[in-house]
């Protein structure tokens, strides 16, 4: 873990794999405000561990930062690190979460993993670090259920 960002305003190769990657801590401009903060990746992918055939999904990460938010730009590397990385969607998308969680210490923190159908079935993946703070505006994360075509 970084608090000083190694990424942001320099040339950054992707990481090879997520546990090559180094996410970036900055301090929290608010620290005494209650807030939300949203990352969507709706074009997340990784790879499946028994075929090794590419997974989609819609990712939407919310978070009530404490002490620290997490860059952007190492959020986006970090993300993108899993396109080579085998892994079934729910250590995936929980794995995210957590790690996010463990690192950045935010007062509370959920993952949805909206992913698209393989073999016919979506499979949707949500985890939380716990309830959220009682006093915290917590929109829906927007994201539709899978309905084919239309």
């Amino acid at each position: 873990m970084s608090t000083t960002p190694k990424h942001l305003g320099k040339a950054s190769a992707l990481p090879a794999s997520p546990d090559e990657a180094e996410l970036d801590y900055v301090p929290n401009p608010r620290s005494g405000a209650l807030y939300l903060v949203r990352f969507a990746a709706p074009e997340f992918t990784s790879l499946c561990p028994v075929t090794g055939q590419p997974d989609f999904a819609h990712l939407v990460i919310d978070y009530a930062p404490g002490a620290t938010i997490v860059e952007s730009k190492s959020l986006k590397l970090f993300l993108g690190s899993f396109r080579n990385h085998c892994g079934f969607h729910e250590d995936v998308t929980v794995g995210i979460g957590q790690r996010l969680f463990e690192e950045m210490k935010p007062k509370w923190l959920r993952i949805g993993g909206y992913w698209y159908p393989r073999g016919g079935i979506p499979i949707d993946v949500f985890w939380q670090s716990g309830e959220p703070p009682r006093e915290l505006w917590l929109p829906d994360q927007g994201v539709a259920p899978y309905r084919g075509r239309g």
